[in-house]
């Protein structure tokens, strides 16, 4: 089995309290949330934070693609709240396109 690997940014909104407030959520995220993310075919979903930027490691099967996660989502109604959620504190990169939030980023190293 192919595993992919994405790595994709965002940032908060840069106010302590509101990052606090995110953070406690991820302590709970909700269940049927992590199950549309397992059922997307992604494995390993971690996030970490520095300031107000976050950072995202997703290792996904080969069924996995953010166009067929983007799909499943819109028609799940705890996720699209889960998602409204959180927009209140995360904000997009500076050179995000309207409504984009987690950028994808490009890998530029590997250890040889």
């Amino acid at each position: 089995m192919a595993i992919q690997q994405f790595c994709l940014a965002l940032d908060l909104v840069d106010d302590e309290a509101l990052i606090a407030d995110y953070k406690a959520h991820h302590q709970s995220v909700w269940p049927e949330v992590i199950q549309s993310i397992k059922d997307a075919g992604i494995h390993l979903l971690n996030i970490y934070c520095v300031g107000n930027r976050l950072f995202m490691i997703i290792e996904a099967d080969e069924t996995f693609s953010f166009e067929k996660k983007a799909m499943m989502d819109a028609s799940n109604e705890k996720v699209q709240e889960w998602e409204q959620l959180m927009w209140k504190f995360q904000q997009a990169l500076p050179w995000a396109k309207q409504g984009e939030k987690w950028m994808l980023m490009k890998k530029i190293f590997e250890l040889p």
